[in-house]
């Protein structure tokens, strides 16, 4: 695994940064690419129904983690 990387996003307007490992990155960008969304407008939908105590960087790996585990089921 790589180290965290700092990278930039807007969301609702406003720029912000999250610091994500290469991996999980590139596994986001798929996930965006497949539902054909944005990244920026695919951090705002996870951003916007995350917790108020979960960092988006955790809300974005967990969504990253939830979409293999739903494609996983998908294959059994």
């Amino acid at each position: 695994m790589s180290r965290p990387v700092k990278r930039s996003l807007t969301l609702g307007g406003h720029r912000t940064s999250v610091s994500l490992e290469d991996e999980f990155w590139q596994a986001f960008r798929e996930i965006a690419v497949r539902e054909g969304k944005g990244l920026n407008e695919l951090a705002s939908t996870i951003d916007a129904a995350r917790a108020p105590e979960t960092g988006l960087a955790t809300a974005l790996r967990l969504f990253v983690l939830a979409d293999l585990r739903r494609r996983v089921r998908m294959t059994d």
